[in-house]
């Protein structure tokens, strides 16, 4: 019984509900970025690797990349919709509450800077996709222009987390400790940046902490303003001195 439990569906099943489901989580992840449509493409590589089938991990490739790209298109043309509209669209403004002000002018710089190239490594950098696709539809690029860079971005995408799948696959003699270490991978893979940004801006910080502080140097020439006002002629306790007015307010924009 334990053997019958653990006994997979045929691989002509497997295929059958393997693909469409793939396809539909991918688009519907490239429309709601929720979805871990990195981590979906690694387990499907797992289960396409352990297969005896030649053809299984290129149709896992080709259906990821697919839906991917239909899904960037559906979503820049609604939210080109939203640019053209006075009121703009909930799409629009969904993906700019995704996107710091930040960010968002990151991917304006490097986009005026290296135009399609920035588009084609959009997907392969972990939330990097839709600052990039906000920068695009704020600079109104064409849907054709949008697409062609798309194309090229989807194909290096997936064959990224196939890679992952296969890698974890490859670990592992069955399919689900191998889906295992492939979300592992992923979620590695997709934190990394984010967790490397943390650390720099806490080291920034720090380094501006201790730097020699605005507030120390303030208060030495607050305090030597003060001295020549009060020194100044006509002028009780500094405050009718003209030198410490200007003073402090060169000090303190």
């Amino acid at each position: 019984m334990a053997g019958a439990v653990r006994e997979l569906p045929p691989e002509s099943t497997q295929q059958a509900v393997g693909y469409p489901s793939l396809f539909l989580l991918v688009a519907l992840g490239a429309l709601v970025p929720i979805v871990p449509t990195g981590a979906i493409v690694s387990s499907a590589a797992v289960v396409a690797f352990h297969q005896t089938s030649p053809l299984s991990l290129l149709f896992v490739f080709l259906v990821a990349a697919l839906a991917a790209f239909l899904g960037d298109l559906a979503l820049y043309w609604l939210g080109q919709r939203g640019v053209r509209s006075r009121n703009g669209s909930r799409w629009l403004a969904a993906l700019r509450g995704r996107v710091t002000p930040e960010r968002l002018a990151q991917a304006q710089e490097r986009l005026d800077s290296h135009q399609v190239s920035v588009l084609v490594l959009s997907r392969l950098v972990p939330a990097g996709r839709i600052p990039v696709m906000l920068a695009c539809l704020l600079a109104e690029m064409p849907l054709r222009r949008f697409a062609r860079g798309d194309a090229v971005a989807c194909l290096a995408w997936a064959a990224t987390y196939q890679l992952i799948g296969i890698l974890g696959g490859s670990l592992f003699p069955e399919p689900w400790q191998g889906v295992v270490a492939a979300v592992g991978l992923t979620v590695l893979f997709s934190a990394a940046p984010t967790l490397w940004r943390r650390m720099r801006g806490r080291g920034s910080s720090g380094r501006v902490a201790g730097a020699p502080g605005a507030s120390d140097g303030s208060g030495a020439s607050g305090g030597s303003g003060g001295s020549e006002g009060s020194g100044a002629p006509g002028g009780s306790e500094g405050s009718g001195a003209p030198g410490g007015s200007g003073a402090s307010g060169r000090e303190h924009p």
